[in-house]
């Protein structure tokens, strides 16, 4: 299988940690292999189109942005 890649969107705050404990936690839990990254650049973020953070984006789509879910809320995501 190909490696997943997760980009978690945020300053770095809390909150934006938190999604990427969740998405590293919910890749173990479905035992795959994914490059998660943290990207902090505001203006990166601004040409992503994500103007509310934090967010998680899954193979160059955005699939959450301005909350945090769930390791349970981000596994089906990973599986599609």
């Amino acid at each position: 299988m190909n490696t997943i890649k997760i980009e978690i969107l945020g300053t770095g705050c809390k909150k934006c940690q938190h999604l990427e404990a969740n998405a590293k936690e919910a890749v173990a839990n479905l035992n795959l292999t994914a490059e998660v990254l943290h990207i902090t650049d505001p203006v990166e973020i601004a040409m992503r189109g994500v103007m509310s953070t934090p967010a998680l984006i899954i193979n160059g789509k955005v699939v959450s942005k301005g909350q945090v879910i769930s390791p349970e809320q981000i596994q089906p995501l990973l599986q599609t």
